[in-house]
């Protein structure tokens, strides 16, 4: 089981480090010159493969987390099993942070955008606070 909490871990950490970045994409997007189509075009390329990679990176992190999940048997009921309730749900919002980051490109793509560059500045650092709360429910278990 430690061969996979060390893949859980290492994939989880990949999968947020795509989350972390991709709305830096973003911000930049936001900021080029109407007239700067070779820009706009490069950063819309990484971007693309950046959110193609962190989807990729994003299953085997479920997987193996469902597979820790499973083999030590930790139950959603029960006494000092409220912090995987709160994880989990921690695990579906970064699961739709990701799915609505496919939707922003999706109107970046189609010159659809309107929102400013500091409004994903601030998007950018939702996934930090994810991470920090997922850390602190699994290592510390306050609940």
């Amino acid at each position: 089981m430690l061969w996979i909490k060390a893949f859980h871990i290492v994939f989880v950490a990949s999968w947020f480090a795509g989350l972390f970045y991709l709305p830096r994409f973003f911000v930049n997007l936001a900021t080029v010159p109407s007239d700067s189509h070779a820009e706009r075009e490069r950063l819309l390329l990484m971007a693309r493969k950046l959110y193609r990679f962190s989807n990729i990176l994003m299953l085997p992190a479920l997987a193996f987390g469902l597979t820790l999940w499973l083999g030590y048997g930790v139950g959603l009921h029960g006494p000092g099993n409220g912090w995987m309730h709160a994880k989990l749900a921690l695990v579906i919002a970064t699961i739709g942070y990701q799915h609505y980051c496919g939707r922003l490109l999706r109107q970046f793509e189609n010159l659809a955008n309107r929102r400013p560059h500091r409004w994903f500045r601030f998007f950018n650092e939702i996934t930090v606070l994810i991470f920090m709360a997922v850390v602190v429910l699994v290592v510390v278990k306050p609940f």
